[in-house]
């Protein structure tokens, strides 16, 4: 038979989250090792429950749900959503500016399908979350990666994305919270790429999938701050209400409706050609974004995730070589290592050589299209002892491929009780 060849429109694709050392990791699994799994961005393996009204809500409207929905979703979903943004100062914020997909990742490809022409450059950050990256490829366009700054805790640099926009530039891509780096951006950011955006005449494309997971910093929608230009926000019930695998998220389009009138017709044309989004979870939105937000409690000062970022920031930062800044939301600590002390060719090469060494599996940081210099993402996710238990790994693990042997720091003797 002669082979069947994939398209080259793969050529250049990349998607390491599903790569090289996550496959190493399963084929570890098969042969019976245990791997300590820090590069998840499920709750789901760690005990978080799902809301017990969401659940229920789904079980009951199973019998209705059957059949297809409106291709844009369900009108009681697409309502709640639009009030969601409604009570957060988006007032303008109509049904029909709401599309339902099975999940971001759905509604990513879709939005820059409809938006560009081959050669067309989209503005995406680095690190980025490699949905967007891939996604323009996909799409014929072509990537520009702007330079989230690890110097000023992983903001966006202005001048960055001043300097790479160019007359086929149409778009920018704001990540808030960031994953991978945890990083919540302050108005005045947001400000500034509204105005970069404004002058340019660009689309913004707003991922705010990680919206209510904040530990001290407050979020501000990008579409709140720049209500004249067309944007787009993407948000959904996967980390905030842990479903992901329910595969319910939404984009929302605002600005000027007569501006991109053009533009919606092309988002319904594409919702159109999927049919529509699942259903049954269709039926999960209403309750989910009205309901009690359970979320706060994990997130609040003594809640399970707050504890966990703040231990993993503690024990990562301890171990010499290895640094990262606190995330101010989201679920991922970016750690940064020492090539000076560790002679690793790369970060894959990193994660690849600690997963087969100690059974420890996290994500290289070029895997989300960061080209400086060596870093990994730690998922907090699992408990404080498996947040230990990995620590401890990476300790052990960096001991043994140090260029000079690790002393530990002694420890400072007990003051003597004078009594």
């Amino acid at each position: 038979m002669k082979q069947v060849l994939q398209s080259s429109k793969l050529a250049g694709i990349r998607y390491e989250l599903r790569g090289r050392v996550p496959r190493a990791a399963k084929e570890l699994e098969s042969l019976g090792h245990r791997i300590l799994n820090m590069n998840l961005g499920d709750p789901a393996p760690y005990g978080f429950a799902v809301p017990e009204p969401i659940v229920r809500d789904v079980i009951h409207n199973l019998g209705r749900a059957q059949g297809y929905s409106d291709s844009k979703g369900l009108f009681s979903a697409r309502t709640a959503v639009a009030q969601h943004y409604q009570n957060r100062g988006l007032l303008d914020v109509q049904v029909e500016d709401v599309f339902i997909g099975n999940g971001v990742s759905e509604l990513i490809p879709m939005a820059l399908q409809a938006l560009l022409e081959d050669g067309d450059e989209v503005l995406v950050p680095s690190p980025d979350f490699p949905v967007w990256t891939a996604a323009v490829g996909l799409a014929d366009g072509v990537v520009r990666h702007y330079l989230c700054d690890p110097d000023n805790d992983w903001m966006p640099s202005l001048d960055d994305i001043r300097r790479k926009i160019t007359p086929r530039t149409r778009a920018v891509v704001v990540i808030n919270p960031n994953n991978p780096t945890g990083a919540v951006y302050p108005e005045a950011i947001l400000r500034g790429i509204a105005d970069l955006a404004r002058q340019h005449g660009l689309v913004i494309f707003a991922d705010e999938i990680y919206e209510k997971v904040l530990f001290e910093d407050s979020h501000i929608h990008t579409a709140a701050i720049a209500p004249d230009l067309c944007c787009i926000t993407f948000s959904g019930l996967s980390k905030a209400y842990r479903v992901p695998g329910y595969r319910a998220g939404w984009l929302v389009i605002t600005g000027p409706r007569s501006a991109s009138a053009s533009y919606r017709e092309g988002l319904e044309l594409l919702a159109s050609l999927r049919l529509c989004a699942n259903v049954p979870a269709q039926h999960a939105i209403q309750t989910a974004l009205g309901g009690y937000q359970s979320i706060d409690d994990l997130v609040r000062p003594g809640g399970r995730l707050r504890l966990q970022r703040d231990y993993a920031h503690k024990v990562l930062n301890e171990i010499p070589g290895l640094e990262c800044v606190q995330a101010g939301g989201a679920l991922y600590l970016f750690v940064r290592i020492d090539t000076d002390m560790y002679p690793f060719a790369s970060d894959e090469d990193f994660s690849y050589e600690l997963l087969h060494d100690q059974k420890l599996l996290v994500t290289h940081g070029s895997a989300f299209n960061w080209f400086g210099s060596q870093y990994f993402r730690f998922a907090f996710l699992p408990s404080l002892a498996e947040i230990e238990d990995a620590a401890i790994r990476l300790r052990t693990f960096l001991r043994s491929r140090s260029l000079s042997p690790l002393r530990e720091q002694p420890k400072k003797p007990e003051p003597i009780d004078s009594k």
